[in-house]
């Protein structure tokens, strides 16, 4: 599924990109800008990303970027509160690796608040960059990337506080393509387009008491989340040197997750176990992010966004806001 979409990606981006060079060559004053100065440079443009898109492009070699989010998943009646940190290093023009770092304090639903901050799965990361976009080429910034998502979080043996789970417990492998490309709009500003197509295959965790899979304390056993595929639409639109405006669309479908195993029966003062078995279906859910970055150089900026999960099937309605702080050096 991820390489036909990929296929499909990249086809429609060579006829977007097609369609636009075709438009501008058409002399259509209404439609152009007024001279050649009134087209934005692409150095004149500064950015920080939107709020959920990753870029298509590789950091120059020897240097760093380092991006940390603040947030709040709301639902109701529950709070996650969390912090996710991207740090990534150009190894060379074409590769970049990194690490991103997740801590968390969960509130509400129906039970005590976490006992403290907490460390949630810890992912390490390396994107390839296969082609790079030049002005007045219809061919997009491509790049594969891939992430490993390690099980540092605790996710079972939580005793009587669910809410100290910060963790899946598996190791997952998401395999990842980046596109992005530019477009000049009819006043001359720039309108950044990103694609992202990811698909991630989990492992599975054993379990022991209670978990974040919604096991008692009296169970043992394994689960394992099902595989799930993500899709990102994002664009961002250059009001002026310094203020952006971007919005990310997002589709996710995820399998369902099996859970198994066995729970201690007491019959009188004998304990018997007694087979479990569960498995949740599929979801499937839609998503909106608009965001605006404010950039006091090509370098450094933040972004104000708000992502808001909705729709679909088994999804649980969340509006996250969050800030940013993109740092490239």
């Amino acid at each position: 599924m991820l390489w036909r979409s990929i296929r499909l990606a990249c086809t429609l981006a060579c006829l977007i990109r097609t369609a636009a060079a075709g438009a501008q060559t058409v002399d259509v004053p209404a439609l152009e800008p007024a001279s050649p100065s009134a087209r934005q440079a692409m150095d004149d443009a500064w950015w920080t990303g939107p709020m959920l898109a990753n870029s298509a492009s590789t950091l120059p070699r020897g240097h760093w970027l380092i991006e940390p989010y603040i947030y709040d998943i709301h639902a109701a009646r529950a709070d996650s509160y969390g912090s996710r940190a991207y740090v990534l290093y150009g190894l060379t023009d074409r590769l970049s690796v990194g690490v991103v770092p997740i801590i968390g304090y969960n509130t509400g639903g129906g039970g005590a608040s976490s006992s403290h901050v907490l460390l949630g799965d810890f992912s390490v990361q390396a994107q390839y960059r296969l082609t790079q976009f030049e002005p007045g080429s219809w061919v997009p910034t491509t790049a594969i990337e891939v992430q490993e998502t390690l099980p540092t979080g605790a996710y079972d043996r939580l005793g009587s506080n669910p809410n100290n789970g910060l963790g899946s417990g598996v190791y997952a492998t998401t395999l990842q393509f980046n596109a992005q490309t530019y477009f000049w709009m009819p006043n001359g500003r720039i309108l950044r387009m990103r694609l992202n197509l990811a698909q991630t295959v989990s492992g599975h965790a054993s379990v022991d008491g209670v978990s974040v899979y919604g096991t008692g304390r009296d169970f043992r056993g394994r689960a394992r989340p099902g595989n799930s595929f993500n899709m990102d639409l994002a664009w961002e639109y250059s009001l002026v040197r310094a203020w952006v405006l971007a919005l990310d669309l997002t589709y996710a479908h995820s399998h369902g997750t099996d859970v198994a195993g066995y729970t201690m029966a007491n019959v009188g003062s004998l304990s018997y176990p007694t087979p479990f078995r569960a498995r949740s279906g599929s979801q499937s859910a839609f998503g909106i992010a608009p965001a605006i970055e404010y950039n006091w150089s090509p370098n450094y900026g933040v972004l104000f966004g708000t992502r808001v999960i909705f729709g679909g099937r088994r999804v649980t309605t969340t509006v996250t806001p969050a800030v940013a702080l993109n740092m490239v050096f």
